[in-house]
C-alpha cells in the first residue's frame, strides 16, 4: 500500500546539506594559515586552602622551590607545606599571523589534587610550541568555572572548579616564522573532502578571475596559482576568492543518537523497496502480598504470603508498511511514522533496514 504523509516529530531534517550557496572561506582551510598549540606548566597561588596536598603532589613543592630560587629566595632544606598553591597545566592556541606583543586566551587546569582554583592567580608561565620554543608567557587571575562548598558532613560541587580561563592572559613573545607574502601558490584543503565540491571550487575560482588559476588536485585539495591571478599580493588574491560562493555536495547520511533518540537524515537518503513491521511485547508483574493470621487463641503466628500475577501482552502492530523503492525523505518519514513507533524503535528499524542493504546512505550511530 502507498503511505500518506505523516508528521515526524522525532526527526531533525538536513535539507540539502548545503542547499544555498556557501562561501569558499567556510568550506576550506588555507595552506599555512593555521594556529599552533602551546602548553606549559606553572603555579596558581592565592587559593583559600584548596591547593595541592604536597604529600600527594610532590612536584608542586619542586616547582615552587625552583620558582623561589629564580627569584633569589633560598629554600634549600626547607619543608614547604602551603595549602594555597596548586600546580597547573596551561594551554593556549597561537592564532595565525599573531605578532609579538599580542594577547591570547589561556586555559588553566589543575594537575594535582587541588580542590578548587577559585580566587587564584597564575604566576608567570612560559608556553612552549611543538618545537620546544617559547612563544608566549601567561600570567593573571584565573576565572574558574565552578563552585565548591564543603561542611562537616556534606560537600557540594557545581561545575568544574579545578579548571578555568584567563582571557587575554598570555602575551606573544615570539612570532611563527612564516612569510606569507612570498607564496607563489596556495592550496585549499576542504574540511569535508568531496570530488564534486572540489571541482565546483575550481570552477568558481576560475570564473571569478577569468583564467585557469585553480586546479583540483584531489577530493580534498585545490591549488591556486597566485601569479596567474594577476594580483601581486597573495593576501589580496585570497581575500578575493574567499567570498566566491558555490553549491557544495555532501554524502547521504543518517545519524542517530541512541541516548536522546534523535534521528537526523539528509535529503539525499534513499531506500530500496522494503516492507517493515513492528510490534511490542509488554511484560507486567504485580505483587499483592497477603497477610495471614492464625485463628483466635490458636498456637501460631502472623505471616505474609506472597501473591504474584504475571502476564505478557502482545500489542497489535500496524501490519507491514511498504516504502517504495527510491523513496525520498518525506516518503521514508511517512512510512516509519505510519507504524506508530517511538523514536528509539525507529532507530532499531533504521538499523534493520541498513542491515538488509536497503538503506543507501552512510549510517552513523552515536
Amino acid at each position: 500500500m502507498r503511505l500518506s504523509l505523516a508528521v515526524a516529530l522525532c526527526f531533525t531534517f538536513l535539507t540539502p546539506a548545503f542547499a544555498t550557496p556557501v562561501r569558499i572561506k567556510d568550506l576550506v582551510e588555507f595552506d599555512g594559515v593555521r594556529g599552533n598549540d602551546l602548553v606549559g606548566y606553572g603555579l596558581v597561588v592565592g587559593l583559600n586552602g584548596t591547593g595541592d596536598g604536597l604529600r600527594n603532589s610532590p612536584y608542586t613543592e619542586e616547582i615552587m622551590s625552583n620558582l623561589l630560587e629564580r627569584l633569589g629566595v633560598n629554600v634549600s632544606g626547607e619543608t614547604l607545606q602551603p595549602k594555597n598553591v596548586a600546580a597547573v597545566f596551561v594551554t593556549a592556541s597561537l592564532p595565525p599571523f599573531a605578532r609579538a606583543g599580542g594577547r591570547v586566551d589561556v586555559s588553566v587546569s589543575a594537575m594535582g589534587d587541588a580542590k578548587s582554583l577559585l580566587g587564584g592567580t597564575l604566576i608567570m608561565t612560559p608556553l612552549n610550541g611543538a618545537d620546544g620554543q617559547i612563544y608566549a608567557v601567561a600570567q593573571g587571575a584565573v576565572l574558574a568555572g565552578g563552585v565548591s562548598a564543603e561542611g562537616e558532613a556534606s560537600k557540594v560541587v557545581q561545575g568544574v572548579p579545578t579548571a578555568g580561563v584567563i582571557p587575554a592572559g598570555a602575551r606573544v613573545e615570539r612570532e611563527v616564522d612564516f612569510d606569507f607574502t612570498r607564496m607563489t601558490s596556495v592550496r585549499l584543503a576542504l574540511r569535508t573532502p568531496d570530488f564534486t565540491t572540489a571541482k565546483r571550487i575550481e570552477k568558481g575560482i576560475n570564473d571569478e578571475f577569468g583564467a585557469p588559476v585553480a586546479l583540483m588536485l584531489d577530493a580534498g585539495t585545490v591549488k591556486v596559482d597566485i601569479g596567474a591571478t594577476g594580483i601581486a599580493s597573495p593576501a589580496h588574491a585570497i581575500e578575493r576568492l574567499e567570498d566566491v560562493e558555490i553549491n557544495p555536495e555532501s554524502r547521504a547520511r543518517v545519524v542517530v543518537d541512541q541516548r536522546s533518540g534523535t534521528i537526523v537524515m539528509g535529503e539525499d537518503v534513499r531506500i530500496s523497496r522494503v516492507a517493515v513491521a513492528q510490534g511490542n511485547l509488554t511484560l507486567r508483574i504485580d505483587e499483592n502480598p497477603v497477610v495471614v493470621q492464625p485463628n483466635p487463641f490458636a498456637d501460631g503466628k502472623t505471616v505474609t504470603v506472597p501473591r504474584t500475577t504475571a502476564g505478557i501482552t502482545n500489542e497489535p502492530g500496524k501490519g507491514l508498511a511498504e516504502v517504495d523503492g527510491g523513496a525520498n525523505l518525506s516518503e521514508i518519514v511517512a512510512g516509519l511514522n505510519a507504524l506508530g513507533v517511538s523514536p528509539h524503535d525507529m532507530i532499531d528499524i533504521l538499523k534493520s533496514i541498513n542491515a538488509a542493504g536497503a538503506l543507501h546512505a552512510e549510517f552513523i550511530v552515536n
